[in-house]
């Protein structure tokens, strides 16, 4: 079963956080080339999601080619550059810090109040607590 979790309260469609995720764990090495991932029913099932909601992440993920469906064998991790891996977790973490910044904005924070937050933040998580 894939690490995957869905929020059914995100405004982010849940094909979306499939793909998102899905494509976190290729770029971050989670997932290796040939990896065979699991068919559309067995994922939608392990989920509890819908078949077609599945197939629209995987035709999306095929289509950026991340996976590769070879018929009468099933789906794997397709071969990724590493460029493409940095471009794919560069991404990701723009957008979480986009999303945390504006969450802070609408708190009225400064840009000043955001970045000794930011700075408290990781020195925390750098003492690993």
């Amino acid at each position: 079963m894939l690490p995957i979790r869905l929020s059914k309260d995100s405004r982010e469609p849940i094909y979306h956080q499939i793909e998102k995720q899905l494509k976190a764990l290729i770029a971050g090495g989670h997932l290796a080339a040939g990896t065979p991932l699991p068919s559309i029913r067995a994922l939608s099932k392990d989920l509890e999601i819908s078949v077609i909601t599945i197939r629209r992440a995987y035709q999306d993920l095929e289509a950026q080619g991340f996976i590769q469906t070879l018929h009468g064998k099933g789906t794997f991790v397709a071969e990724i550059h590493n460029t493409t891996k940095q471009e794919v977790m560069t991404t990701s973490v723009q957008e979480e810090f986009e999303r945390a910044i504006r969450n802070a904005m609408d708190y009225d924070y400064t840009s000043d109040e955001i970045k000794l937050v930011f700075a408290e933040t990781l020195k925390k998580l750098e003492k690993g607590e």
